[in-house]
């Protein structure tokens, strides 16, 4: 009996086209940052090439406001230490991108489209101190110039 629910177990965490959820343990695509409450240069920018080869919406476990193309690593990470000031992440790019965040409490933040025409928005009005693990989708496909905005003045 007992192997027959590992077999069953195994089945289940093998099954095609769904992983488990985007691995915020691996290097960040685009490189990691410390910052504090009260960080200049505010917006802290980064340059990155959005999109990738799973579908965050069919691909992953990730939640259903999830969505757009993306890698399995996130593409920036930050270790922030919070203040009394929000903490917000915006996209910029020519194209439709979407924003998925891991913040520190181990939850899922996702956002299409909320900041603008085709730029997305996670807002933090209380943030936690901690990592944020953050992946910028393309919501059409492929890949796509896009910039990483990090700022405390929304």
């Amino acid at each position: 009996m007992k192997m027959l629910i590992n077999a069953l177990a195994l089945t289940i965490l093998a099954a095609p086209g769904v992983a488990a959820a985007q691995n915020a343990g691996m290097t960040a695509n685009y490189g990691e940052i410390r910052l504090s409450a009260g960080f200049t240069p505010d917006p802290h920018r980064v340059n990155l090439t959005a999109g990738g080869s799973i579908d965050a919406y069919t691909d992953t476990n990730l939640p259903a406001s999830c969505v757009g193309d993306i890698s399995n690593a996130p593409d920036y990470e930050v270790t922030y230490s919070a203040g009394s000031l929000p903490l917000v992440f915006r996209t910029r790019s020519s194209t439709d991108t979407t924003l998925i965040i891991n913040g520190p409490d181990g939850r899922w933040y996702c956002d299409d489209d909320s900041w603008g025409d085709g730029d997305a928005e996670v807002r933090f009005n209380k943030p936690s101190s901690g990592t944020y693990d953050i992946w910028i989708g393309t919501f059409n496909g492929g890949t796509a110039a896009a910039t990483l905005l990090i700022t405390e003045t929304p």
